[in-house]
């Protein structure tokens, strides 16, 4: 009984989002919303995006082996999976990309592991205040229509990645802005173009 509750009330609260415009998203009980009016995705492709993570990480990490010689992270946008981390050789790197191409929906795999020992703690943390920066200097790109929400940023040892369905002009913007952001010691695009 308190079973169906939840469903209903779930149910009941995915709807009103739905008609307001937004989708909430909820895979692995996790529940994030992403506004369908700023992103070039469809709200189907946004929740096959968190899925294909969820499928990635859950694949990953049931390998010891793996676990044990590498420090991963997946980003899928799009549908496009990028690999991002560390891995101890070049075989760890290579495993770890058959092992997540077999996903289904998964269209391209973008394997940016770099050879090496996991970044430390301090890499970390200052790789996520860097992807803050980025994400804040985003807000002065000056185009017609440009929404910095349909701008993924990663950053991973002061490399920043870029994904997001984009036109050339705003991919160029974009990628002409972060280059010149102080401790951007290389920049990725894995955008599509539109």
């Amino acid at each position: 009984m308190q079973q169906s509750k939840s469903i209903i009330l779930a149910i009941a609260l995915l709807t009103g989002l739905l008609l307001q415009g937004c989708a909430a998203v909820i895979v692995g009980g996790a529940a994030t919303t992403a506004s369908v009016a700023h992103d070039r995705r469809t709200a189907g492709v946004i929740v096959e995006d968190q899925s294909i993570e969820l499928k990635a990480m859950e694949r990953l990490g049931s390998d010891d082996y793996l676990n044990e010689h590498s420090k991963i992270s997946v980003t899928s946008y799009n549908m496009v999976l990028l690999l991002t981390g560390q891995a101890e050789t070049d075989a760890i790197r290579a495993k770890a990309e058959q092992m997540v191409k077999g996903i289904e929906r998964v269209r391209r795999v973008v394997n940016e592991l770099e050879i090496g020992t996991a970044a430390s703690i301090g890499e970390r943390t200052r790789d996520s205040a860097l992807t803050t920066e980025v994400k804040f200097k985003l807000t002065s790109v000056d185009l017609p229509d440009f929404d910095t929400l349909r701008v993924k940023v990663v950053t991973e040892r002061d490399v920043v990645f870029l994904m997001g369905l984009l036109t050339q002009a705003e991919g160029d913007a974009v990628t002409d802005l972060v280059r010149h952001i102080s401790g951007v010691r290389r920049v990725v695009r894995v955008f599509e173009y539109i």
